[in-house]
């Protein structure tokens, strides 16, 4: 086990929303250094899985074992999600199309989920029976009878203290609320926090620009974690608020320095520099305090002779405004964004830091059940939690692993499993016979590959992509996959060469089960060699079995510059130390 030890710095005053509002003496405090007990925070091994996140949390997750749960489960999903990698021209790939196409379609499979909640009564039966009689047999009412069964085990999941963000587009939202309030009760709703992620939307024809997602907050009990967020003061905020200037040009606000008679404690009824508090009201301090807020010249006169002495409060004795419930400072990344990895439905890391700050500790465990690219995964682990992410898609959670890889160094990967992935031939095998895309996914992410588009009755001869720099030219070079799930031979080695040449690629590989026959590798030496500008050469054509790859094994090209093929992400660090705040009491 792993320890911390927490130096927290206790400021004058518990941080209000309007710097103008009335305090008691609670909220009135000498500042102190406060030195905490060394925190324990557990070391746990993190989990990404493969596989349906309903049957992942059956069976791998225990009864409150989580603190926080997010998620953004796609809705639309062939026209707005889950697109994982365009085409130049916006075609959708099909094999993506194919792996979501009856995500949230009303089947057999949405029907049965609908049946199964309708028959153990209560209120989510109830809710799922009233959406039935107006959403009738459509695509939403699907989505609803779906995430139904996966929010009441999300809920299973969750500690007494613990959190759940639902982030969602206005088209759901409405429904997924009702939905919620039927799974956790409407008494544990605290926030729809709306989430500004642009400013602007072009091509808006007789609506108003769609610019925000909503995030629907629920908490399992009562008394959530909970750390009160700040977003800095603007300028404006200052001018209006920190309306006084001292003799040194710094602005600052006057704070009460009385509190009620009711809270007194013994010693705070006095005179004080020959002023006595109101009737009904007391210092909120002892004098010697008082003494000591003096000398530091932190107390302000009045020139009204006989007027209440105030304390002077600067902006940097404070974390700035407290969070509200309009986001409108975490904006979508942007194309040269350092942290942009391709992926559409991508979030930024502030976004997601804010929730996990807000809604967890150290050592918390996160659950992100629809991980995608692995935005949630990320954070956790930065912030120094153990986490669990699921993803139904072996290319998404190729693309996580990478990305944990480029943010840590390889020797992350033995932090944490995965769950649900082949690692033997016999697994490679069984995940082919089921579903070739989902091995292709896989044997490409196996490699550092990225899938490439297999428009039905148009295959290119080309499964996926990898792209590398040699030199300084600034220009990709590129490696083109051909996997196959059944025998290869002489004639698709031929013509895998026909399309380095069509595609002016600089290697070409071919990943399949059997171990390639002589004929086909006196074909694949006939490609001849690609020399890079260091002089070094590798195969043009080259080819590797499952079994290779599962010992190890990987594609020979110039590995001395950085491979292209996926944004890298950005190398992560530790946040620096800071200074940490009384958390405000919840509104009365």
């Amino acid at each position: 086990m792993d320890y911390v030890c927490q130096l927290q710095y206790l400021r004058v005053q518990k941080h209000p929303q309007r710097v103008g509002s009335r305090h008691s003496e609670a909220e009135s405090t000498p500042v102190l250094l406060w030195y905490s007990l060394p925190k324990p925070v557990a070391t746990h091994k993190n989990q990404l899985y493969y596989g349906d996140n309903l049957e992942v949390l059956k069976r791998y997750v225990k009864d409150e074992s989580v603190d926080l749960v997010y998620l953004d489960p796609p809705f639309n999903s062939r026209q707005d999600y889950n697109v994982l990698f365009a085409e130049k021209d916006g075609s959708q790939s099909s094999s993506q199309i194919h792996a979501f196409e009856d995500t949230w379609e009303w089947n057999n499979e949405s029907m049965r989920a609908y049946e199964q909640i309708v028959e153990q009564g209560g209120r989510v039966a109830d809710a799922l029976r009233a959406f039935k009689t107006f959403l009738f047999n459509t695509d939403m009412m699907a989505y609803l009878a779906m995430m139904a069964p996966r929010l009441i085990e999300l809920r299973r999941v969750l500690k007494q203290t613990g959190s759940i963000y639902l982030h969602c587009d206005p088209t759901a939202s409405h429904y997924l609320k009702i939905l919620m309030d039927a799974v956790f009760g409407p008494q544990f709703f605290r926030n729809e926090i709306i989430w500004q992620r642009t400013s602007a939307h072009a091509n808006v024809s007789q609506k108003f620009g769609a610019v925000h997602d909503v995030l629907l907050f629920f908490s399992k009990g009562l008394k959530p974690a909970w750390t009160q967020q700040f977003v800095p003061y603007t300028e404006e905020y200052k001018d209006t608020f920190f309306d006084q200037v001292d003799e040194d040009g710094r602005r600052y606000f006057r704070r009460d320095l009385t509190a009620s008679m009711s809270r007194a404690s013994t010693g705070q009824i006095y005179e004080w520099h020959g002023v006595t508090p109101p009737p009904s009201r007391c210092w909120a301090m002892s004098s010697e305090n008082m003494d000591e807020l003096e000398a530091k010249g932190r107390i302000h006169w009045p020139k009204k002779k006989g007027g209440m002495p105030r304390l002077k409060l600067y902006p940097e004795d404070q974390p700035g405004v407290t969070l509200s419930d309009i986001w409108a400072d975490v904006k979508t990344m942007h194309n040269l964004s350092a942290e942009r990895l391709g992926y559409p439905t991508q979030k930024p890391e502030a976004l997601l830091e804010r929730i996990v700050k807000a809604s967890s500790n150290e050592g918390d465990l996160v659950l992100d059940p629809f991980c995608g690219c692995g935005t949630t995964v990320q954070v956790a682990q930065r912030l120094n939690r153990r986490w669990i992410g699921i993803d139904i898609t072996h290319l998404a959670i190729g693309l996580i692993k990478k990305r944990l890889s480029d943010a840590y160094g390889p020797e992350i990967k033995s932090t944490y499993d995965v769950i649900g992935e082949p690692t033997d031939y016999a697994g490679a095998a069984e995940l082919a016979a089921q579903d070739k895309y989902q091995f292709q996914w896989w044997a490409l992410g196996q490699v550092g590959a990225r899938p490439t588009d297999q428009k039905k009755g148009a295959d290119r001869g080309i499964d996926g992509r990898l792209y590398f720099h040699d030199d300084d030219s600034g220009q990709s070079k590129q490696i083109v996959f051909s996997v196959k799930a059944g025998n290869v031979t002489v004639s698709q080695v031929r013509d895998l060469i026909g399309v380095l040449a069509r595609e002016k690629a600089e290697i070409g590989v071919f990943l399949c089960f059997e171990e390639p026959t002589k004929p086909m590798l006196r074909e694949a030496a006939e490609a001849g060699l690609y020399k890079s500008s260091d002089g070094s050469t590798y195969p043009r054509l080259q080819i590797l079995t499952i079994q290779q790859i599962l010992d190890g094994r990987q594609p020979e090209y110039p590995l001395h510059r950085r491979d292209a093929t996926f944004k890298k992400a950005p190398r992560s660090r530790p946040d620096a130390a800071e200074n940490l705040t009384l958390p405000l009491l919840p509104p009365r």
